[in-house]
């Protein structure tokens, strides 16, 4: 009899089902089974870095911990109680530690947020913190700012550009940072000293002095000078890097009335250091340095020649040649020559290298192109040693015995770095 293969059943053999362990569990985890208060209990025993790492379980759990430090009890526990923890010589162990571990917190608590929403949960976190707030800390010595800017670093570290100028704009509309500036840069210098000095600090400790590496410092200094004129620029520059007074103000009268040491100008020199070095922005260019350069040095007045070359010395060989080089071109030359001079005098004082300068003086005579330019050149430069000399004298016989001392002390280093000067050009054509 043929088989009707039509009437036979199909066997059904059972399938093999592979559930993994996360399957075999409810679908909540044993946390999110707790009471939020006794959560919150098990969270209030680990660190802040501990919740850190505990916000990458899972998305449940980094909600959960979001709620948790949003609250007040964790906000007066780890910040407003520990505010005695911001002064004084332990601040480099504890308060740096404990702020870039609260920036890794809100870093890995935020990161499956939008860029706003991100920031507005992170910034409602400090806002409410008094020793964050430009103009409003009222406890001198403390390092809140200091605090605020290991945090920021923290959060923003490895961030491309387009995040981290989503943060400097969010910031600057959070604190009015912006209006701030404007207040001091319109003002005539030193007519709103206190309100300087507090831009000064928090932007050099909030934004510009955490980070280490120049390309993060320089994005962070050109969105500050960015809005800007060049005038602007210029004096926002020295109320940032510019040299202070023994009583902690800002030098705008030093500048003008005296040579001031190396210590002093630095910080300036590095500020244009890092933007001479990468201008990879299309608003920074040569001659925009350039131009803010020469407003710098008749800020609030001309400045004393001496602080001028010591600047461009401090700036590094290169800076200083673009400088002079685009003033020869344009025939500045008597202006060239003094700067020169005062070059080759702080090098005698700072006990600089003299063969860097007479590098820098052939240099410069090359840009000429007849030989009748370079001897007009050379020429002048020897003038002008001739006629600071003369200055120098007369200072040194007129006025009091200190003011005497002083000037036949500048006529001597004057004429030492003359003589080396001229020695060691000597050298450079018998060599």
């Amino acid at each position: 009899m043929e088989k009707d293969f039509r009437s036979v059943k199909k066997t059904i053999y059972p399938t093999r089902s592979i559930r993994t362990r996360s399957q075999c569990h409810s679908r909540r985890s044993y946390f999110h089974q707790l009471p939020p208060e006794l959560l919150y209990m098990v969270l209030d025993k680990l660190s802040l870095l501990e919740l850190s790492v505990f916000s990458l379980v899972s998305k449940e759990m980094n909600r959960s911990i979001m709620d948790y430090i949003s609250t007040k009890a964790w906000k007066s526990k780890i910040i407003i109680q520990n505010h005695s923890a911001w002064f004084g010589k332990d601040f480099a162990n504890r308060a740096k530690r404990q702020f870039r571990d609260l920036g890794l917190l809100f870093k890995r608590c935020s990161m499956l947020l939008p860029a706003k929403e991100k920031f507005r949960f992170i910034f409602s976190q400090l806002s409410k913190i008094q020793c964050f707030v430009l103009g409003q800390c009222l406890f001198p010595g403390c390092s809140g700012f200091a605090c605020y800017g290991v945090l920021l670093q923290t959060l923003t570290a490895q961030w491309d550009e387009p995040e981290c100028q989503r943060v400097i704009n969010f910031l600057l509309e959070q604190t009015n940072l912006l209006q701030k500036m404007e207040a001091v840069v319109t003002a005539k210098a030193e007519v709103r000293g206190d309100q300087e000095l507090q831009l000064r600090c928090f932007c050099r400790k909030v934004l510009l002095d955490p980070w280490i590496s120049q390309p993060q410092c320089q994005f962070w200094l050109m969105q500050l000078l960015k809005p800007w004129p060049m005038v602007s620029q210029a004096r926002l520059l020295f109320i940032f890097y510019g040299p202070l007074t023994p009583e902690g103000t800002l030098g705008w009268e030093d500048v003008v009335d005296r040579g001031l040491t190396v210590q002093a100008l630095c910080d300036l020199a590095r500020a244009f250091l890092l933007l001479f070095c990468k201008r990879d922005y299309k608003v920074w260019t040569t001659n925009s340095m350039l131009a803010i350069l020469e407003e710098l040095i008749v800020i609030p007045q001309p400045w004393h020649m001496e602080n001028v070359a010591r600047l461009l010395v401090l700036c590094g060989d290169s800076l200083c040649y673009t400088v002079l080089a685009s003033k020869a071109l344009n025939g500045r030359l008597t202006e060239v020559s003094r700067i020169i001079v005062y070059i080759i005098l702080v090098h005698e004082r700072d006990r600089f290298n003299m063969a860097a300068v007479v590098k820098l003086v052939l240099q410069i005579s090359r840009i000429f192109s007849t030989p009748t330019e370079r001897f007009f050149f050379i020429q002048k430069m020897e003038d002008m040693f001739s006629e600071i000399t003369r200055e120098f004298y007369e200072m040194s016989v007129r006025g009091n015995q200190q003011d005497n001392r002083e000037a036949f002390q500048k006529l001597c280093v004057l004429l030492d770095s003359s003589a080396r000067f001229h020695t060691t050009l000597f050298l450079q054509f018998t060599t």
